[in-house]
């Protein structure tokens, strides 16, 4: 085998590679002396076939089985002797014309073929030691947790029903169907939905007109979907819903005690305020952590810059860009509605896009340093939370990733950058601050990977599903 380099620029490396026929038909006959003990052919007994009757049979479906040997093995055993990673998988090149193809399938000429490629360029890891970021720490006051308490009390409230009118505090049980322009619309309608008056769960103006009805009434709203409304084509538009109130019930006395716990399934109140206090600790760790994770990615981005394959760039671009476009298609709206052109986006996302596969690489290697691994337990918690995510549909999806090697891997990549970012923050020095909770939440308008994707996060939160409630509260952006 001779393997020559024809190009050698930045990443960018072209090897050919030229197999002389002797080496071919010195292969395939390795493949037929191998074969011939084992091929059974009419009329001839076992291991008796001649090699020449082999061949005529099986020669060239065997030499194509050689052929292909080289491309797969030879490749990666010249990227193994020349000490380098190929970026992607290497494009390979080959004659396309026909009779010489069949020629050397016949063994009666050389084989040449090109592999073309990117390598990973070489990454010397610096001292994250001399990195020093400020951790923003928001401790959560008695008062917030009480409140968050109340909230879960006032959700295991019970009512009794009421004959006359609906009052605020009441809860009104009820069917209803939406139509807009005279159409019924996706999650327009429900049946024996729960609604307490002033709890503002449905659209602004439908809890005031039902005030007032009481059990057996029938009666249509007449209400205007917010124009920042979740569902973009129900955004501004007038709506009526024919609703039918089914029973009103007073709200009982409210008491938070151990009793309520019980019946909430908790030993006791003070258990129930462990409990939530957990879980709101934990909902502003992540913020956090986001925080932190964002402003070491900051830093190695400023300590590390080198030149990355335009393959990898050019894939990640094209995943960045699909999914814009299709939150803008999906929202109808465009790039002038998000205070920008498509042009101005491309160049903002080519940015975002160049930085993720530099950090990519800088976060593989320091892994890789620090012998950093994903265990079998971790990937399997990783896929099952994946298919949480898809209820009713768990072993569908369970399947999808059963045969599918590279959705497997997709889950395993986060898992790894996130192994690394903790071993990062045992690295670099850290500070903590304690915050107030609007300084934790305020974005950051400096931070390099936020800042293009704001337009993206404004085209999403537009973009985001129909509520099953006609009045749902349009969520926060994110």
């Amino acid at each position: 085998m001779q393997v020559t380099e024809t190009l050698n620029e930045g990443l960018k490396r072209e090897i050919k590679i030229l197999v002389s026929a002797q080496d071919m038909e010195s292969k395939l006959m390795d493949r037929l002396t191998e074969a011939k003990d084992k091929v059974r052919l009419n009329g001839f007994r076992p291991g008796k076939v001649p090699i020449g009757h082999l061949r005529k049979v099986y020669g060239k479906s065997m030499m194509a089985e050689v052929v292909n040997e080289l491309l797969n093995d030879g490749s990666r055993s010249i990227l193994a002797d020349r000490g380098e990673k190929s970026a992607t998988q290497p494009e390979i090149k080959m004659t396309e014309d026909e009779a010489e193809a069949e020629k050397i399938l016949e063994g009666g000429s050389d084989f040449e073929f090109s592999m073309i490629y990117e390598v990973i360029p070489d990454i010397e890891i610096q001292d994250v030691s001399k990195i020093k970021v400020t951790r923003e720490v928001y401790e959560v006051p008695t008062d917030e947790i009480e409140e968050q308490v109340q909230r879960v009390a006032e959700s295991a409230r019970t009512y009794e029903p009421k004959k006359g009118k609906a009052e605020m505090g009441d809860r009104v049980t009820l069917d209803y169907t939406g139509k807009v322009d005279g159409e019924l619309f996706e999650g327009g309608a429900d049946t024996d939905s729960n609604l307490v008056i002033g709890s503002n769960q449905f659209i602004p103006g439908f809890e005031d007109q039902v005030i007032g009805c009481k059990a057996g009434d029938e009666k249509q709203i007449k209400v205007t979907f917010p124009e920042d409304y979740g569902a973009p084509a129900l955004a501004g538009k007038e709506a009526t819903f024919d609703i039918v109130v089914k029973e009103v019930g007073k709200p009982g006395e409210l008491v938070v005690d151990d009793e309520m716990a019980k019946n909430l399934g908790l030993e006791s109140l003070e258990k129930l305020q462990e409990v939530v206090k957990g879980q709101i600790e934990s909902q502003y760790g992540s913020i956090t952590r986001q925080k932190i994770k964002r402003k070491i990615l900051d830093a190695l981005d400023e300590t590390y810059k080198f030149e990355a394959p335009s393959k990898l760039i050019e894939s990640e671009f094209e995943n960045i860009w699909n999914q814009v476009s299709s939150d803008l298609e999906t929202a109808g709206k465009t790039f002038e509605d998000e205070d920008t052109t498509e042009e101005e986006a491309r160049e903002e996302y080519q940015k975002l896009a160049e930085r993720r596969v530099r950090l990519g690489l800088v976060l593989s290697e320091i892994g890789s340093k620090a012998e950093i691994e994903v265990t079998e337990e971790e990937l399997q918690r990783a896929l099952y939370e994946q298919v949480r995510k898809y209820p009713g549909q768990e072993q569908q999806v369970y399947e999808f990733y059963r045969s599918n090697p590279e959705a497997v891997s997709g889950l395993r990549a986060p898992v790894f950058e996130e192994k690394v970012v903790d071993h990062l923050l045992a690295e670099v020095s850290v500070t903590d601050k304690k915050v107030s909770k609007e300084e934790l939440m305020a974005d950051e308008d400096d931070d390099a990977e936020a800042k293009p994707a704001k337009k993206k996060a404004a085209a999403k939160k537009k973009a985001a599903p129909a509520k099953q409630k006609p009045a749902a509260k349009k969520e926060k952006a994110d």
